[in-house]
């Protein structure tokens, strides 16, 4: 899997509409959020995601940690992928997909200041239970483990696709402005933006959405094409 444009954060139909005319692959649902702050119900989520897929996929956003009910969860809302970032033990993700064998797994790694030891242990736990991880920002200011419109140190995320038996996603204040640099210089297999496409009003700007797709795009077949004369 190379090349995949995700953007999350969908808050309603329209806004999944005007995602996927503009090209991007995933929708992520932010939901079970730790300070109650979804951006819409379990129920208008499920509809929605009923409605665009198997063409594109849904993907629960999500910080649960139990094993019976992430798969419980998913199994209620209709989706086949769950994005992880909750401190969850390899020992639950084991049991996930021993439960949920089918459900795509994507594992959060939270990138800090000086934390690549950390982010690399992570990586050696539980590679062999998740299909992808996704790297995204820490704010120290607010907690905050994803969403917070901020760049971190693409070269930790780069070592991390270097180190990784399995796909990384690259996350974290990505815009159209930045998503070419950020895709040459990580080399991930996948991008998800959030914030960056937003306009004043929080809802996502269709021409950030298609600028961000365009470029995103044209930066994957570049790589491809290196990758090819190498």
């Amino acid at each position: 899997m190379q090349g995949l444009i995700q953007v999350a954060g969908i808050i309603d139909q329209a806004e999944a509409d005007l995602i996927i005319e503009e090209g991007a692959d995933w929708l992520g649902f932010a939901l079970r959020l730790p300070a109650k702050n979804e951006d819409l119900s379990e129920a208008d989520a499920a509809a929605i995601i009923k409605r665009i897929q198997p063409e594109h996929k849904g993907v629960i956003i999500t910080y649960l940690t139990d094993a019976d009910e992430i798969a419980a969860f998913c199994a209620g809302m209709g989706v086949g992928a769950i994005q992880l970032h909750g401190d969850i033990t390899p020992a639950e993700l084991r049991r996930l997909r021993r439960i949920a064998p089918d459900l795509y797994l994507l594992k959060s790694l939270v990138v800090k200041t000086g934390n690549i030891a950390e982010l690399t242990a992570v990586v050696d736990g539980a590679a062999e239970f998740v299909d992808m991880f996704i790297t995204d920002t820490f704010n120290p200011a607010t907690g905050a483990k994803g969403a917070t419109g901020l760049v971190h140190d693409w070269d930790i995320s780069a070592e991390l696709v270097r180190l990784s038996p399995r796909p990384l996603m690259l996350a974290g204040g990505l815009n159209p402005d930045n998503v070419a640099a950020a895709i040459e210089a990580v080399r991930p297999a996948a991008v998800d933006a959030h914030t960056g496409l937003e306009n004043a009003t929080r809802r996502k700007d269709r021409a950030k959405v298609r600028r961000f797709v365009e470029q995103a795009r044209k930066a994957f077949a570049a790589i491809a094409a290196d990758t090819r004369q190498g």
